[in-house]
């Protein structure tokens, strides 16, 4: 029989554990409700895929960026419960999570402007902190493979916007995922699983190229004509 200091030195032990179990299924509750959320933004921004997509694009992105006003009190919520200086003690709860809201945003942003979300935009947009000494913020590793799902999506609709009669559309999918490999590259990536899913960027880059080559031999969208040259005063 354990004598009575084991018994109060694990009865602190057992008290600890409790208090931290409690604390996780507290924040895979908040995860819980984020996911949920992401994936109905997902539902409504994929209406960009459907064939009348390209004309619904302003109002799909409306409706999207409405919704992210409940991401933003969920991850609200979820950093409340969050004990101060541990973030990535519990980092693999919401690790997901993260990546896929970065792409929702990413994904949004591109769709109304034709740009690359910055990390503060994206910060922004999700409710939280940029900088990792500020609070609850996205990691930097987590931005990166958000924007390596981007890519991938957006290969897809480049198939889809041809379906949909958008033959202009592919090219400027093409020139942005170019600069978004050329950028990638750049980097010195350490991470196994951020290199892995950069290395199937260069798919994403090749199924697009196929759709612009297809595209044009097609004459589907043959290049902007030249203007002609402004005569000279000898002429």
């Amino acid at each position: 029989m354990a004598s009575a200091p084991t018994q109060e030195t694990f009865s602190k032990f057992q008290e600890y554990l409790t208090k931290d179990q409690d604390i996780r299924e507290e924040i895979r509750a908040s995860v819980r409700e984020i996911e949920q959320t992401a994936r109905e933004i997902l539902t409504v921004l994929q209406g960009v895929h459907q064939p009348t997509g390209c004309k619904d694009t302003v109002s799909i992105c409306k409706r999207s960026r409405e919704m992210f006003t409940n991401i933003r009190r969920q991850y609200s919520e979820l950093a409340a419960k969050l004990p101060a200086e541990q973030y990535y003690r519990f980092h693999d709860h919401w690790r997901f999570a993260n990546q896929r809201c970065v792409f929702l945003a990413a994904f949004l942003v591109y769709l109304e402007s034709d740009k690359l979300i910055t990390r503060e935009e994206a910060a922004e947009l999700l409710g939280v902190k940029e900088r990792r000494e500020d609070g609850f913020h996205i990691d930097l590793d987590d931005f990166l493979m958000g924007l390596l799902q981007l890519a991938n999506e957006l290969s897809r609709l480049a198939v889809n916007s041809v379906t949909a009669g958008d033959y202009s559309r592919p090219t400027k999918i093409a020139n942005f995922v170019a600069e978004l490999d050329a950028g990638f590259r750049l980097l010195n990536l350490k991470n196994d699983a951020l290199r892995k899913r950069f290395d199937g960027l260069k798919y994403d880059v090749k199924k697009i190229e196929e759709v612009v080559y297809d595209v044009t031999i097609r004459g589907l969208n043959p290049p902007p004509a030249q203007k002609p040259e402004a005569p000279t005063e000898e002429q």
